[in-house]
């Protein structure tokens, strides 16, 4: 009998399951209370997917004698995997009661707690593993997962390094090390991590997958771009990772395959696929519906159930307060264009009545726009070492009545604080131009021009608060025009008209390249002034140019410049041209603060149409086109019509100063109208709806 056992352990071993079965039946034919043999066919039936027959077996082989550590062991496992915890929690007890140094029982009840979600028990029986054996580098792996999940990141690298300490081949411990790393924006030494598991796993798929977001977060896109390559190669149905590729590519202005990898793209996401992150179709889709879908992809991925609808509805009406407390939720709370945009809502905010927090969600390098958005707040409060749950929770024990979400699904978002019910109503504003997909989010702000009819508002999860002008609100206090600036300090020739556009090179596509190019090959004496951060894009635009028999010498190339530099050189170019589909947004408002026009060309999304939005605020409609052949047309009238764009300029200086563009006051008096309104409307319990301002 134990040769023959032998020899189905060998088989079992060896991956022959049904011969390895044959074999164990054949045993227990002749001697039925076979402990050993019993429980080898209950894993191997197990593994069988006949899992009623082996949980069968196994409790048969426990009921003939109760005291097998390992039987109860095995069959927890059994149940765990069929997500029968509360049945797995008392086998893997009874093992330990059995035996109360079994290791693997007080491991497997870790891991158990954790996918209940009991952090706390499950590190407890993890640390029970550590003391009974003390090398349990898995142990220490996990407990750091647990600390890395609730943001003590920190201490989570503490028990990685522990775990790799103990076993220098350990490559999940290298690779969620990088991950810790990561978070703490420590990119650089997350690299080195992730390399390490590279190094130890050279088909760790996603190892090249976060390695490649650590690279792109550092600008070295040509890195970034070969380890998603790599990644993809590995295993192509990584989440977003095409999508992420794709974006690399275009980030570089790499621009092969480009229109097959967009047709692969749109049809993987109408069959659901997650390919794409929601932030990343703004600048390649013109398409609500697009992105409307791959948004609601995204919600189901990442959060399940909990992304369908709000858990709960509740107001603050009965709270003794009489002021309107509004929580803002940010990232961004440094030099970033969406604080560019905000801080003078937060500063001109009317604190009699409204009483206004800042709720910091990540580590930042906080900077002098840190201290002027703190200052601005009634309560500035870091939740960065919180998990989501808690910020939730502590929102709603300091009763904030409106969470205005300034992040959507842009980087370093924290959604799930919205799904969790951080306030009673809760708003997408400003950082996000599109839909979140998600009921949690009441309202979106936007405007007429933004979403101006049934059929754009049937894209969108969220009800519309219609701002009067323009949704977006500008900034500019205390910034002043550097007049001394020459065309020449820039590289730039005083005899050629210039062409200029800003915005991130992300937004560029082959398409609106090949428009531009269009423009300077029709205008003689032109040229295009870019802003390009990354070396590699620089030199694959002047390829893209020369392929298209333009001198590459006829784009200059900029870099960042500190604010007030950077909107006085706006001044040295005479037309903006917008992007497309993700038109500008900040640089839209900073371009026609200095004075520079800008040339749009509409779109179906939001992201493609806020440039139009700020133009009709501030009353030049006729730089909005509807069509590529309008959008050339006009670029090419102005280039060769000074008079007229001169006209343009003189109209521009004059509205800048009566429109409501640039009035921050008039803008934050708006605001405080539709959160006014949204507020009394909670607290009657009337349903949500649009809202006109």
């Amino acid at each position: 009998m134990i040769s023959k056992l032998n020899t189905a352990i060998n088989l079992f071993k060896n991956r022959k399951l049904g011969d390895a079965e044959k074999l164990c039946s054949e045993i227990l034919e002749k001697d039925p209370k076979n402990i050993s043999t019993l429980n080898l066919l209950g894993i191997i039936l197990f593994k069988k997917k006949k899992f009623g027959e082996a949980i069968r077996v196994v409790k048969n082989s426990i009921k003939i004698n109760s005291k097998q550590a390992d039987a109860n062991n095995n069959l927890g496992l059994m149940l765990l995997d069929l997500k029968k915890f509360e049945d797995a929690i008392f086998s893997f007890k009874k093992a330990i009661e059995i035996d109360n140094h079994f290791s693997d029982a007080y491991f497997n009840l870790g891991i158990t707690y954790k996918e209940l979600g009991i952090t706390d028990k499950a590190i407890f029986y993890w640390e029970k593993v550590i003391e009974i054996q003390p090398k349990s580098f898995q142990a220490y792996n996990n407990i750091g997962n647990i600390f890395l999940e609730k943001n003590k990141d920190i201490l989570a690298i503490k028990y990685y390094e522990k775990a790799i300490s103990l076993n220098k081949n350990f490559y999940l411990a290298y690779f969620n090390r990088g991950n810790a790393l990561q978070k703490l924006v420590k990119l650089n030494e997350s690299i080195d991590s992730f390399s390490e598991a590279i190094k130890l796993n050279p088909k760790y798929s996603k190892a090249y997958y976060n390695r490649g977001n650590s690279y792109r977060d550092v600008n070295k896109l040509d890195y970034a771009l070969n380890d998603y390559v790599f990644a993809y190669n590995l295993d192509p149905d990584l989440q977003n990772l095409f999508g992420n590729l794709f974006a690399t590519k275009n980030n570089l202005c790499d621009w092969k395959n480009y229109k097959e990898n967009l047709s692969y793209l749109e049809n993987q996401i109408f069959k659901n696929k997650i390919i794409m992150s929601p932030f990343t179709s703004l600048s390649v889709f013109n398409s609500p519906k697009i992105q409307y879908n791959i948004a609601k992809i995204h919600l189901s991925a990442q959060f399940g159930n909990k992304s369908i609808s709000k858990k709960n509805n509740f107001s603050n009406k009965n709270k003794k307060d009489s002021k309107i407390k509004v929580g803002y939720f940010s990232s961004d709370f440094k030099k970033h264009a969406m604080s560019h945009l905000l801080v003078e809502t937060f500063e001109n905010h009317n604190k009699l009545n409204f009483e206004i927090y800042g709720f910091l969600l990540t580590r930042i390098k906080k900077d002098e726009m840190t201290e002027r958005i703190s200052n601005s707040f009634d309560h500035f409060i870091d939740v960065s070492d919180k998990t989501n749950k808690e910020i939730s929770e502590l929102s709603r024990s300091l009763k904030i009545d409106i969470a205005v979400d300034l992040m959507g699904y842009t980087k370093s978002n924290r959604f799930e604080i919205f799904l969790e019910d951080c306030a009673p109503v809760q708003i997408n504003y400003l950082g996000y131009s599109a839909t979140t997909g998600s009921k949690a989010l009441d309202y979106i702000i936007a405007d007429n021009t933004l979403i101006n009819n049934e059929d754009d508002k049937s894209k969108y999860s969220e009800k519309i608060i219609y701002m009067p002008n323009t949704f977006m609100p500008n900034s500019f206090k205390g910034i002043r025009l550097q007049n001394s600036l020459k065309r020449k300090d820039f590289g730039l020739s005083d005899n050629s008209f210039v062409f200029c556009c800003f915005n991130k090179q992300y937004k560029f596509t082959p398409y609106i390249f090949d428009i531009w190019m269009d423009l300077l090959r029709e205008v003689k004496e032109s040229s295009l002034w870019l802003l390009v951060n990354n070396n590699q894009t620089v030199q694959n635009l002047k390829q893209e140019s020369e392929k298209r028999d333009i001198d590459s010498k006829r784009i200059i190339f900029a870099r960042g410049l500190p604010i007030e530099q950077h909107l006085s050189r706006y001044t040295l170019a005479d037309l903006f041209l917008d992007t497309f589909p993700y038109g500008a947004h900040t640089t839209c408002g900073d371009a026609l603060w200095s004075g520079l026009p800008v040339l749009t060309l509409k779109g179906n999304t939001f992201a493609s149409r806020v440039s139009s939005s700020l133009l009709k605020a501030i009353n030049l409609d006729e730089l909005i086109t509807n069509s590529v052949g309008e959008y050339k047309s006009l670029a090419i009238y102005l280039a060769k019509n000074p008079h007229k764009l001169n006209a343009l300029k003189k109209r521009l200086k004059i509205e800048k100063e009566k429109s409501l563009l640039f009035d921050n006051k008039n803008y934050t008096k708006n605001l405080e109208t539709a959160y006014k309104i949204i507020y009394k409307r909670n607290n009657e319990l009337k349903p949500v709806d649009d809202i006109i301002i």
